[in-house]
């Protein structure tokens, strides 16, 4: 048994105000390719930490593996929004509905939670129309839907699929287990913000398992299969896993079928690799960040990403402007827009 611990974190993210330093964000990763191999790390990629929402590709595995997808007639924007971190914008909402009913359920069959959409204008709307949020604005709302529609596809029950010893999350846990190289058992369950177990694990070993989500060569059937359907629907329809100004999408809009994204709260944040991309790799690669301080503004976990990109010759110089808020150097501008610092990564 792996013994469990914290990562030792390295500076990762600097800032200045005029020219003093004012503030670190450091922080840990990993980079990993489909064999195996440490290509590149920072702090302690041998560090436990929670994968959070960056886990939802896999919670989505058996789902799709299990031929789920076409038992219910769910189409690549449905497999995208069941591994998504969604906004709860109307297209959001209206389609986990949708595949709710599929199984003949009902939005109160989701245990998320509920919150006001991440989005701000779906936000105002509903206030403007004197309206409270549902489960189904809840940003992992499209993750439960997947777990239910698994229960109704096998006749479990759908009450209790939040339970750590029901099949839906057995399997999952087990899913995740397969493609990072651990046993089942070794992997830290926790409760999400979300209600559903999550997972933690060695930083090193959460980078493998994205790198054999984006290259499932070596993993048997169904789940190979699984696994590249699930990156195909993410890249194809990223506006479905995140949303209109968020990392994930933005950054597989630039990029195509190259790059899988998934964050995570706390700092987290994963990408999957396409084979043929990184410089020395075998096959894909997988990253796994985690930035110490949970990564509040959400800015430097997608710079540190950026960074390792750019390093890798996936993006140019010049940052596409929809990813220039995560540009690995640049200014800090204050409300009037006037520059008073800079920040960079510091890989």
């Amino acid at each position: 048994m792996i013994m469990p611990r914290p990562p030792t974190y390295a500076p990762l993210v600097a800032r200045t105000r005029g020219d003093l330093l004012e503030s670190v964000h450091h922080g840990a990763l990993a980079v990993v390719d489909r064999a195996g191999r440490l290509l590149e790390s920072a702090g302690d990629p041998s560090g436990w930490v929670f994968m959070r929402s960056s886990a939802k590709p896999f919670q989505a595995l058996p789902f799709v593996a299990d031929g789920g997808p076409e038992h219910f007639g769910l189409d690549d924007a449905d497999v995208a929004l069941i591994c998504a971190s969604h906004t709860g914008r109307p297209e959001h909402a209206r389609r986990v509905a949708a595949l709710l009913a599929r199984a003949g359920l009902t939005p109160e069959a989701l245990q998320c939670g509920v919150h006001a959409p991440l989005d701000r204008e779906a936000a105002l709307a509903l206030e403007c129309r004197h309206e409270k949020p549902s489960p189904l604005h809840h940003n992992c709302s499209g993750k439960h839907t997947g777990m239910l529609l698994r229960s109704r596809l096998h006749g479990w029950d759908t009450a209790t699929y939040l339970d750590p010893d029901h099949p839906v999350q057995r399997d999952i846990r087990a899913a995740l287990a397969r493609f990072a190289g651990l046993k089942p058992e070794e992997i830290l369950l926790g409760t999400d913000g979300c209600s559903a177990p999550n997972f933690a694990l060695p930083l090193y070993h959460a980078a493998w398992a994205w790198a054999r989500l984006a290259d499932p060569r070596d993993v048997d059937e169904p789940w190979a299969s699984a696994a590249r359907r699930i990156t195909a629907a993410m890249t194809a329809h990223p506006e479905m896993v995140g949303g209109p100004g968020r990392f994930d999408t933005e950054l597989m809009r630039a990029l195509g079928p190259a790059v899988t994204a998934k964050g995570g709260a706390e700092g987290y944040q994963a990408l999957g690799v396409a084979p043929g991309h990184w410089p020395g790799a075998t096959g894909g690669v997988g990253v796994a960040i985690k930035i110490a301080d949970g990564d509040a503004r959400q800015q430097a976990r997608g710079m540190v990403a950026l960074a390792l990109l750019r390093r890798a010759g996936l993006l140019p110089e010049g940052i596409p402007p929809s990813l220039a808020r995560w540009a690995p150097q640049g200014p800090v501008t204050n409300w009037r827009g006037l520059k008073v610092g800079t920040r960079r990564v510091l890989l």
